[in-house]
Protein backbone atom coordinates (compact mmCIF):
# COMPACT_ATOMS: atom_id res chain seq x y z
CA UNK A 1 0.00 0.00 0.00
CA UNK A 2 1.53 3.49 -1.02
CA UNK A 3 0.80 6.08 1.83
CA UNK A 4 0.97 9.88 0.39
CA UNK A 5 3.18 12.08 2.76
CA UNK A 6 2.44 15.43 2.40
CA UNK A 7 4.93 18.06 3.41
CA UNK A 8 3.32 21.55 3.97
CA UNK A 9 5.62 25.07 4.04
CA UNK A 10 5.30 28.68 4.03
CA UNK A 11 7.44 31.03 3.24
CA UNK A 12 9.90 31.15 6.00
CA UNK A 13 9.92 27.96 6.78
CA UNK A 14 12.91 25.80 8.81
CA UNK A 15 14.81 24.09 6.09
CA UNK A 16 15.68 20.83 8.41
CA UNK A 17 12.09 20.75 9.91
CA UNK A 18 11.13 19.69 5.95
CA UNK A 19 14.36 18.19 4.80
CA UNK A 20 15.14 16.03 7.63
CA UNK A 21 11.24 14.21 7.46
CA UNK A 22 11.70 14.17 3.92
CA UNK A 23 14.64 12.16 4.04
CA UNK A 24 13.48 10.03 6.44
CA UNK A 25 10.43 8.77 4.16
CA UNK A 26 12.57 8.78 1.09
CA UNK A 27 15.23 6.13 2.62
CA UNK A 28 12.29 4.24 4.21
CA UNK A 29 10.67 4.22 0.46
CA UNK A 30 14.21 3.33 -0.84
CA UNK A 31 14.23 -0.02 2.16
CA UNK A 32 10.68 -0.92 1.28
CA UNK A 33 9.70 0.00 -2.27
CA UNK A 34 5.72 1.28 -2.85
CA UNK A 35 5.47 2.29 0.78
CA UNK A 36 5.46 5.83 0.36
CA UNK A 37 5.12 8.66 -2.16
CA UNK A 38 6.72 11.99 -1.13
CA UNK A 39 4.95 15.43 -2.31
CA UNK A 40 5.85 19.06 -0.68
CA UNK A 41 2.74 21.57 -1.09
CA UNK A 42 2.76 25.22 -0.22
CA UNK A 43 0.17 27.96 -1.25
CA UNK A 44 0.51 28.44 -5.04
CA UNK A 45 3.16 26.21 -5.09
CA UNK A 46 6.49 27.04 -6.58
CA UNK A 47 9.99 27.72 -5.00
CA UNK A 48 9.44 28.96 -1.50
CA UNK A 49 12.02 30.63 0.29
CA UNK A 50 13.14 28.88 3.86
CA UNK A 51 14.36 31.00 7.09
CA UNK A 52 17.84 30.66 5.78
CA UNK A 53 16.82 31.86 2.53
CA UNK A 54 17.63 28.38 0.80
CA UNK A 55 14.54 27.08 -1.19
CA UNK A 56 12.66 24.35 -1.98
CA UNK A 57 10.35 23.52 -4.66
CA UNK A 58 6.40 22.55 -4.26
CA UNK A 59 3.13 21.88 -5.53
CA UNK A 60 -0.09 23.83 -5.28
CA UNK A 61 -1.82 23.12 -1.84
CA UNK A 62 -4.25 20.09 -3.31
CA UNK A 63 -7.63 18.79 -1.95
CA UNK A 64 -6.21 14.89 -1.32
CA UNK A 65 -7.25 12.80 0.50
CA UNK A 66 -3.92 11.83 1.73
CA UNK A 67 -2.15 9.65 4.24
CA UNK A 68 -0.29 12.08 6.47
CA UNK A 69 0.10 15.99 6.79
CA UNK A 70 3.00 17.28 7.96
CA UNK A 71 3.55 20.67 8.53
CA UNK A 72 6.55 22.71 8.91
CA UNK A 73 7.44 25.01 11.87
CA UNK A 74 9.80 28.18 10.84
CA UNK A 75 8.98 32.05 10.76
CA UNK A 76 5.28 31.27 10.55
CA UNK A 77 4.27 34.70 10.44
CA UNK A 78 6.35 35.69 7.40
CA UNK A 79 2.97 35.48 5.18
CA UNK A 80 -0.35 35.75 6.87
CA UNK A 81 -1.49 35.53 3.40
CA UNK A 82 -0.63 32.08 2.86
CA UNK A 83 -0.72 31.22 6.49
CA UNK A 84 -4.65 31.77 5.85
CA UNK A 85 -4.34 30.19 2.66
CA UNK A 86 -2.82 26.82 4.80
CA UNK A 87 -5.34 27.50 7.81
CA UNK A 88 -8.58 26.84 5.21
CA UNK A 89 -6.78 23.72 3.53
CA UNK A 90 -6.20 21.91 6.95
CA UNK A 91 -9.57 22.32 7.72
CA UNK A 92 -10.69 21.02 4.58
CA UNK A 93 -8.12 18.38 3.70
CA UNK A 94 -8.87 14.61 4.10
CA UNK A 95 -5.74 12.86 5.87
CA UNK A 96 -5.21 9.65 8.11
CA UNK A 97 -2.44 11.47 10.10
CA UNK A 98 -1.95 15.00 10.76
CA UNK A 99 1.61 16.20 12.40
CA UNK A 100 3.37 19.22 12.88
CA UNK A 101 7.79 20.12 13.65
CA UNK A 102 8.73 22.47 16.06
CA UNK A 103 6.44 25.86 15.80
CA UNK A 104 4.68 24.10 12.52
CA UNK A 105 2.31 23.13 15.99
CA UNK A 106 0.81 26.68 16.20
CA UNK A 107 -0.72 26.26 12.95
CA UNK A 108 -2.04 22.80 14.36
CA UNK A 109 -3.73 24.89 17.07
CA UNK A 110 -4.83 27.70 15.23
CA UNK A 111 -6.65 25.52 12.80
CA UNK A 112 -8.69 23.50 15.58
CA UNK A 113 -6.45 19.99 15.69
CA UNK A 114 -5.48 20.63 18.71
CA UNK A 115 -8.20 21.31 20.76
CA UNK A 116 -8.19 19.06 23.93
CA UNK A 117 -5.70 17.19 22.64
CA UNK A 118 -1.99 16.85 24.20
CA UNK A 119 0.97 18.36 22.20
CA UNK A 120 4.77 19.77 22.43
CA UNK A 121 6.14 21.89 20.10
CA UNK A 122 10.10 23.89 20.54
CA UNK A 123 10.82 24.42 24.31
CA UNK A 124 11.24 28.11 23.57
CA UNK A 125 7.47 28.11 22.68
CA UNK A 126 6.23 26.83 25.39
CA UNK A 127 4.87 29.60 27.74
CA UNK A 128 3.93 31.60 24.72
CA UNK A 129 2.22 28.17 23.30
CA UNK A 130 0.24 27.65 26.77
CA UNK A 131 -0.58 31.02 27.54
CA UNK A 132 -2.40 31.56 23.71
CA UNK A 133 -3.58 27.89 24.18
CA UNK A 134 -4.67 27.26 27.10
CA UNK A 135 -7.18 23.99 26.04
CA UNK A 136 -4.26 22.11 24.35
CA UNK A 137 -2.48 20.27 27.15
CA UNK A 138 1.32 21.35 26.41
CA UNK A 139 3.50 18.47 27.31
CA UNK A 140 6.62 20.45 26.46
CA UNK A 141 9.47 17.99 27.91
CA UNK A 142 8.61 15.98 24.68
CA UNK A 143 10.26 15.54 21.59
CA UNK A 144 7.40 14.29 20.47
CA UNK A 145 3.36 13.67 21.19
CA UNK A 146 1.17 11.15 19.74
CA UNK A 147 -2.47 11.94 20.53
CA UNK A 148 -4.85 10.24 18.35
CA UNK A 149 -3.89 10.74 14.48
CA UNK A 150 -2.35 14.00 15.52
CA UNK A 151 1.50 13.60 16.39
CA UNK A 152 3.38 16.90 17.01
CA UNK A 153 6.93 17.44 17.94
CA UNK A 154 9.63 19.34 19.30
CA UNK A 155 12.74 21.45 17.51
CA UNK A 156 13.61 21.16 14.39
CA UNK A 157 15.98 17.49 14.76
CA UNK A 158 13.04 16.36 16.24
CA UNK A 159 11.29 15.96 13.26
CA UNK A 160 13.29 13.36 12.15
CA UNK A 161 11.85 11.21 15.41
CA UNK A 162 8.53 12.09 14.55
CA UNK A 163 9.10 10.54 10.92
CA UNK A 164 10.51 7.41 12.09
CA UNK A 165 8.16 7.27 14.42
CA UNK A 166 5.53 7.71 11.73
CA UNK A 167 7.53 5.00 9.45
CA UNK A 168 7.95 2.32 12.40
CA UNK A 169 3.94 2.78 12.79
CA UNK A 170 3.43 2.16 9.37
CA UNK A 171 6.23 -0.57 8.79
CA UNK A 172 7.26 -1.81 11.98
CA UNK A 173 10.85 -1.41 14.07
CA UNK A 174 13.04 -3.02 11.50
CA UNK A 175 11.82 -0.28 8.83
CA UNK A 176 12.45 2.36 11.31
CA UNK A 177 16.02 1.21 12.78
CA UNK A 178 17.00 0.53 9.29
CA UNK A 179 16.12 3.73 8.29
CA UNK A 180 17.60 5.75 11.48
CA UNK A 181 20.87 3.22 10.32
CA UNK A 182 20.89 5.09 7.10
CA UNK A 183 20.26 8.51 7.77
CA UNK A 184 23.47 7.90 10.76
CA UNK A 185 21.22 8.76 13.23
CA UNK A 186 23.20 7.42 16.58
CA UNK A 187 19.86 6.38 18.75
CA UNK A 188 16.78 6.43 17.38
CA UNK A 189 14.76 8.61 20.36
CA UNK A 190 11.57 7.80 21.82
CA UNK A 191 8.85 10.31 22.43
CA UNK A 192 9.49 10.26 26.24
CA UNK A 193 12.88 11.76 25.98
CA UNK A 194 13.11 15.15 27.43
CA UNK A 195 14.19 18.28 24.62
CA UNK A 196 15.27 19.87 27.89
CA UNK A 197 18.61 18.12 28.38
CA UNK A 198 21.10 20.56 25.90
CA UNK A 199 19.39 23.39 27.93
CA UNK A 200 19.78 21.92 31.60
CA UNK A 201 23.61 21.18 30.33
CA UNK A 202 24.06 24.82 29.65
CA UNK A 203 22.86 26.32 32.60
CA UNK A 204 19.56 27.74 31.27
CA UNK A 205 18.66 30.23 29.00
CA UNK A 206 21.32 32.74 29.93
CA UNK A 207 23.63 30.45 31.82
CA UNK A 208 23.07 31.55 35.20
CA UNK A 209 22.71 28.24 36.54
CA UNK A 210 25.77 27.32 34.70
CA UNK A 211 28.52 26.79 37.54
CA UNK A 212 25.56 25.10 39.66
CA UNK A 213 25.02 22.43 37.04
CA UNK A 214 29.45 21.61 37.22
CA UNK A 215 28.52 21.67 41.46
CA UNK A 216 25.62 19.09 40.76
CA UNK A 217 27.80 16.95 38.06
CA UNK A 218 30.50 16.53 41.10
CA UNK A 219 28.44 15.64 43.60
CA UNK A 220 25.94 13.39 41.93
CA UNK A 221 26.45 10.61 44.19
CA UNK A 222 25.23 12.54 46.93
CA UNK A 223 21.21 13.88 48.12
CA UNK A 224 20.62 16.97 46.25
CA UNK A 225 17.35 18.11 47.63
CA UNK A 226 16.07 21.48 46.70
CA UNK A 227 17.07 23.18 49.80
CA UNK A 228 20.60 21.92 49.09
CA UNK A 229 20.76 23.30 45.52
CA UNK A 230 19.09 26.39 46.64
CA UNK A 231 21.70 26.95 49.30
CA UNK A 232 24.37 26.32 46.79
CA UNK A 233 22.86 29.15 44.33
CA UNK A 234 22.87 31.51 47.24
CA UNK A 235 18.75 31.89 47.03
CA UNK A 236 15.90 30.89 48.92
CA UNK A 237 14.46 27.90 48.14
CA UNK A 238 11.10 28.72 46.82
CA UNK A 239 12.58 31.89 44.57
CA UNK A 240 15.45 29.14 43.08
CA UNK A 241 12.81 26.67 42.57
CA UNK A 242 10.88 29.70 40.68
CA UNK A 243 14.07 30.46 38.75
CA UNK A 244 15.75 27.26 38.38
CA UNK A 245 12.32 26.13 36.31
CA UNK A 246 11.99 29.65 34.22
CA UNK A 247 16.10 29.56 33.06
CA UNK A 248 15.89 25.45 32.21
CA UNK A 249 12.47 24.93 31.54
CA UNK A 250 12.06 22.25 34.32
CA UNK A 251 12.22 21.28 38.07
CA UNK A 252 15.55 21.33 39.99
CA UNK A 253 14.49 17.56 40.84
CA UNK A 254 14.11 16.89 36.87
CA UNK A 255 17.38 18.45 36.05
CA UNK A 256 19.32 16.38 38.72
CA UNK A 257 17.67 13.07 37.63
CA UNK A 258 18.75 14.29 33.60
CA UNK A 259 22.03 14.53 34.87
CA UNK A 260 22.06 11.22 36.42
CA UNK A 261 20.52 9.70 33.51
CA UNK A 262 22.73 11.02 31.32
CA UNK A 263 26.32 10.13 33.50
CA UNK A 264 24.87 6.89 33.50
CA UNK A 265 23.78 6.15 29.84
CA UNK A 266 27.68 7.26 29.45
CA UNK A 267 28.93 4.25 31.70
CA UNK A 268 26.44 1.73 30.45
CA UNK A 269 28.25 2.65 26.90
CA UNK A 270 31.33 3.16 27.72
CA UNK A 271 32.14 0.26 30.41
CA UNK A 272 31.38 -2.87 31.41
CA UNK A 273 30.66 -2.18 34.87
CA UNK A 274 27.85 -3.83 36.64
CA UNK A 275 24.49 -2.03 36.48
CA UNK A 276 24.36 -1.60 40.49
CA UNK A 277 27.88 -0.16 40.45
CA UNK A 278 26.73 2.62 37.78
CA UNK A 279 23.28 3.34 39.80
CA UNK A 280 25.86 3.73 42.98
CA UNK A 281 27.67 6.00 41.22
CA UNK A 282 25.19 7.95 39.93
CA UNK A 283 23.30 8.64 42.71
CA UNK A 284 20.48 6.63 41.91
CA UNK A 285 21.41 4.00 44.75
CA UNK A 286 19.99 1.09 43.28
CA UNK A 287 19.24 -0.62 39.70
CA UNK A 288 15.20 -0.29 40.62
CA UNK A 289 15.54 3.42 40.63
CA UNK A 290 17.65 3.88 37.75
CA UNK A 291 15.31 1.44 35.78
CA UNK A 292 12.28 3.47 36.35
CA UNK A 293 13.97 6.90 35.30
CA UNK A 294 15.32 5.13 31.98
CA UNK A 295 11.92 3.72 31.14
CA UNK A 296 10.42 7.03 31.76
CA UNK A 297 13.36 9.21 29.93
CA UNK A 298 14.51 6.93 26.98
CA UNK A 299 11.66 4.25 27.17
CA UNK A 300 13.36 1.06 27.55
CA UNK A 301 15.56 0.12 31.00
CA UNK A 302 19.33 -0.18 31.22
CA UNK A 303 19.31 -3.93 30.37
CA UNK A 304 18.11 -3.45 26.79
CA UNK A 305 20.40 -0.78 26.36
CA UNK A 306 23.22 -2.10 27.10
CA UNK A 307 22.10 -5.53 24.89
CA UNK A 308 21.35 -2.88 22.11
CA UNK A 309 24.75 -1.76 22.25
CA UNK A 310 26.58 -5.24 21.87
CA UNK A 311 24.08 -5.71 19.26
CA UNK A 312 25.12 -2.86 17.57
CA UNK A 313 28.92 -3.72 17.71
CA UNK A 314 28.63 -7.20 17.33
CA UNK A 315 26.92 -6.45 13.73
CA UNK A 316 29.90 -3.50 13.21
CA UNK A 317 32.54 -6.31 13.05
CA UNK A 318 34.18 -7.15 9.99
CA UNK A 319 33.12 -11.01 8.40
CA UNK A 320 36.26 -13.21 9.03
Amino acid sequence: MVRSIVMVLHPGFQLLDAAGPIAAFEIAERFNPGSYELQVMAPGGGEVESSSRARLASVPLAGGPFDTVIVSGGEINRSPEALREILGWLGSVSARRMASVCSGAYILAEAGLLAGRRATTHWSNSYDFSRRYPGIDLDAERIFVRDGNVWTSAGISSGIDLALALIEDDLGAEAARRTAQQLVVHQRRPGGQSQFAALVELGGRTGRFANLIMWMREHITEELTAERLADQAAMSERNFARVFSAETGTTPAKAVERLRLETARAAIETSHAPLDHIAQATGFGDTGRMRRAFMRCFGLPPQALRRDLAKRGASNQPAA
